[in-house]
């Protein structure tokens, strides 16, 4: 590790200290059409699904640039157009980044709770043969587009329970009536996850059918092949315009967005390289730094992973039951070494389950009480201590799952294990396709040991889906009564400096809990050629969507001429 250390920390250093988001170049004029072609941040993953009532978390990805939702990113206050805002995040809008997107105003109102939402009028969706005539977008479409989510037997459970009803009070109204204050009311349904609005007639037709489905976004669904692409064609009569150098101009600029779906890791960077993907959203920083000597007219942006990696141990199986045994784990686990060998120093010792973007909510690891920094030093003297004690003085063996779809976790678990093994515990890893892997923990049949990394979402949402009893998104099948009614008691309050301070205590209580073993954050690379215009890496516009950003961009073509391709 010592050998490799001083290898991969003379690349880091090479990689230089300029990798922040693109900053406003001055603004070129426009040109429509064109192709982009995409590495997209899930380049090793086909679409899931197609259908919003299936709940699938990837829906947005490949389906946001054809549905569109009420709200969505305000991306004239990106960092590329002078604001504060990157959006990197993978479902996390500050307040002050949000903006009506089907919603033209929304208003609260008191006795009983709730926000009435005004529709901007004149939005269509397209002709669709087969399935539908092109017509108005009206209130009834939000309130279908909710009903079928929450009557779906797929739902996440309790995830609507903050609702009383959603009614049409006119063509273009929509009230959303609550129980009471919810903290993520516009998360749940407005910009996140679940959340598009999808006309009645594509469920008829059959939404699961990626050829019926239709929306009012910059983009129509044109072609899917499993496993290799989406192919996205430009919506003649889409409604929105985006305004360059003082002038708007009509949306999408380019006739085609095209996802590639590459599983091989060497076969995308070559892609890229060779100019056969116009961007990649997610290189590993090794990758980054032969890319930037072999291809130094790529444009560059890097970001802190919106993914914390861990592994999880079962809770409710042995011997994991056993508080000890998981916080030897975790000192048995040298996470600095890690950090600077391992990733070169392009990762963060401490950065989940928040993420250092979540203003009022993230503390550094100094914060934390020592329970908390203990879990994070290397001592693997008090490691075998605490497995004795817990009663396996010569350690256990164990079965881990792991996503092949991932180089990244591929290379680090074999480290981890060797760790593991140096303090008497064996793992047994199990390498899986990515829906079978998916499946092993939505079932909840997964092995003792999950290695993974679960997007951080929120500042509320990262603790809500990862450890509240039952919960999907929960592979370690953690349970706690009292944790529960904390993290309900969270959505409760209105106060955000309350919220704020409620979530950093619960966040403190998990950690030192250690249901995973906590691994360092990962710096990701996104890069693009320069004929990739008005871009400055976002990557979500809301929850997993990419969608309109992808509307923004254009494609010079003569200067993609001009550097010979």
């Amino acid at each position: 590790m010592r050998r490799l250390g001083k290898v991969l920390l003379g690349a880091a250093a090479a990689l230089g200290l300029a990798m922040m988001p693109v900053l406003a170049e001055t603004p070129e004029k426009p040109r429509y059409g064109g192709t982009l072609e995409i590495g997209t941040v899930y380049v090793t993953l086909s679409a899931l699904s197609f259908d919003p009532a299936d709940w699938n978390w990837k829906l947005n990805h490949d389906t946001g640039a054809v549905y569109e939702q009420l709200f969505a990113a305000d991306l004239s206050k990106s960092v590329r157009n002078g604001g504060k805002h990157p959006f990197y995040a993978d479902a996390w809008l500050a307040t002050d980044a949000i903006r009506g997107e089907l919603a033209e105003s929304w208003k609260w109102d008191e006795n009983p709770t709730r926000v009435t939402i005004k529709l901007r009028q004149g939005i269509m969706f397209p002709d669709k043969p087969g399935v539908m005539k092109s017509r108005e977008l009206v209130a009834e479409d939000v309130v279908f587009s909710y009903n079928r989510l929450n009557n779906s037997p797929k739902k996440i459970a309790g995830y609507f329970d903050h609702v009383d009803k959603v009614e049409a009070t006119d063509k273009y109204t929509v009230v959303f009536t609550f129980k009471g204050f919810h903290a993520e009311w516009d998360y749940r349904f407005g910009w996140g996850y679940y959340s598009p609005i999808v006309p009645k007639e594509v469920a008829e037709a059959g939404a699961a059918n990626w050829k019926n489905i239709n929306g009012t976004g910059p983009f129509m669904l044109s072609d899917f092949v499993q496993g290799s692409m989406n192919v996205y064609s430009r919506n003649p009569i889409y409604w929105d315009k985006d305004k360059i150098g003082g002038e708007e101009y009509k949306l999408p600029f380019v006739d085609k967005v095209v996802y590639r779906t590459i599983k091989d890791e060497a076969t995308f960077l070559t892609a890229l390289r060779t100019a056969k993907l116009d961007m990649l959203e997610s290189i590993r920083w090794s990758a980054a730094d032969d890319l930037k000597k072999s291809t130094p007219q790529l444009k560059w942006s890097k970001w802190l992973n919106m993914s914390g990696t861990f592994l999880s141990m079962r809770v409710d199986t042995k011997p994991f039951d056993d508080i000890r045994v998981r916080r030897a784990l975790n000192m048995a686990v040298d996470k600095q070494e890690i950090v600077k060998a391992y990733y070169g120093g392009n990762a963060e010792l401490f950065a989940y389950p928040q993420h250092p973007d979540y203003l009022g909510y993230f503390e550094t690891l100094d914060a934390m009480p020592p329970s908390v920094k203990e879990l994070f030093t290397f001592n693997p003297d008090k490691a075998k201590k605490l497995l004795a004690e817990a009663g396996y003085p010569k350690g256990f063996s164990f079965k881990v799952q792991v996503c092949s779809c991932n180089p990244d976790h591929m290379d680090l678990l074999p480290l981890v294990a060797a760790y593991l093994e140096a303090v008497g515990v064996k793992l047994e890893i199990q390498p899986m396709e990515y829906a079978a892997f998916l499946s092993a923990m939505t079932t909840k049949t997964n092995a003792p040991g999950y290695f993974m990394n679960n997007g951080h979402t929120n500042p509320t949402t990262t603790l809500r889906k990862s450890f509240v009893t039952k919960e999907v998104w929960n592979p370690s099948q953690y349970s706690d009564p009292a944790f529960d009614a904390k993290i309900a008691e969270m959505y409760r309050e209105p106060d955000e400096s309350k919220r704020q301070a409620m979530a950093k205590e619960l966040t403190r209580e998990i950690l030192d809990k250690a249901p995973y073993i906590w691994l360092p954050t990962p710096y990701i690379y996104t890069a693009w050629w320069p004929w990739v215009k008005n871009y400055g890496g976002e990557l979500r516009a809301g929850a997993v969507r990419p969608g309109p950003i992808y509307a923004r961009m254009w494609v010079d073509q003569e200067l993609k001429k001009k550097m010979g391709y």
